[in-house]
Formats: structure tokens, C-alpha cells, sequence
């Protein structure tokens, strides 16, 4: 099929195949590889990416469903070498530590404050309840989220 959706803010025309999956377009054909495939099912939240705003799992979402919609991956976070709030509130929380689901807790987290500027703690775990990470206790991520929800005052992507 003939696909044509935006990625971080540029469109993109794709001869793919109806069923490949989104994952699989952003690392395979658009060389963006900040989403990780780390389950394939949904489950862990490795591959989660916006899509027209919401976060949603890049395994679970095929070609034939992004057809004029917008996509925002980790990628689209930084701008001219320097980090979105969020990244620099999760280093500074030492929000990270094998770092490999760390792109998708923070899409999860950027969706979050997108619809909501000023989560609650308990508002942040539901919104990360798509996310695992094996490393963490998760409360540096929430210290992150909280800081960076603070400094950000309702910014928009």
C-alpha cells in the first residue's frame, strides 16, 4: 500500500506492505530507532510512540491504520542538540538505568502531560501502567515526571 503519515512533524510517502507494523516502520524503514520492540504483544511498553497525540504500543499498530495520522516518536524530543525537559528531568532523577524502556516511559509520560500538565502521583503510575521496566522501582520515573510537569507548564510537542 501507498502510506502517507508524518513523523516528527515531516510527511512521509512509504510503499509498505498493509500488516507491517509500525515498530517495524520506524526502525526498519525510517531509520528512527529510539522505539524498541521489546515483547512484540503489547505488553511491556518498549515501543510506545504517540500517535495523533495518544500513546499507543508501535507493535500492536499496523500500516494500513496510519494512513494521514501524525506520529511522534523519542526522536521528536530534541531540538537542535538539546533535550526536551522531560529527557533532562529523567537523567537528573536518575530516572534511567539500562535505558532500554526508557524511550517508551517517557512517550507514555509526554502523552500523559500533553492531556494533563499537573498529573497527580497516582495519575502518572495509571498512565504508566503500559510501561515495565525490570531495573526500577519506578519511583525515580515518577520523580522525573513530577519535575518535569513542574518546569514545563503545559508545553505542547
Amino acid at each position: 500500500m501507498e502510506l502517507k503519515f508524518t513523523v516528527n512533524g515531516k510527511v512521509c510517502c512509504l510503499d509498505v506492505s498493509a500488516d507491517l507494523r509500525l515498530v517495524d516502520i520506524l526502525r526498519n524503514h525510517l531509520d528512527l530507532t529510539g522505539c524498541k520492540e521489546g515483547c512484540g504483544e503489547g505488553e511491556c511498553g518498549a515501543c510506545t510512540v504517540l500517535v495523533d497525540g495518544k500513546a499507543v504500543h508501535a507493535c500492536l499498530i499496523v500500516a494500513a491504520q496510519l494512513m494521514d495520522r501524525e506520529v511522534h516518536t523519542i526522536e521528536s524530543l530534541s531540538a537542535n542538540g538539546e533535550l526536551d525537559i522531560l529527557q533532562t528531568a529523567f537523567i537528573e532523577e536518575t530516572a534511567i538505568q539500562c535505558g532500554y524502556c526508557t524511550p517508551g516511559m517517557i512517550m507514555s509520560a509526554k502523552a500523559l502531560l500533553l492531556e494533563n500538565p499537573t498529573p497527580t502521583e497516582t495519575e502518572i503510575r495509571t498512565a504508566l501502567a503500559g510501561n515495565l521496566c525490570r531495573c526500577s522501582g519506578y519511583h525515580q520515573i515518577v520523580r522525573a515526571i513530577l519535575r518535569a510537569s513542574k518546569e514545563m507548564g503545559g508545553t505542547k510537542l
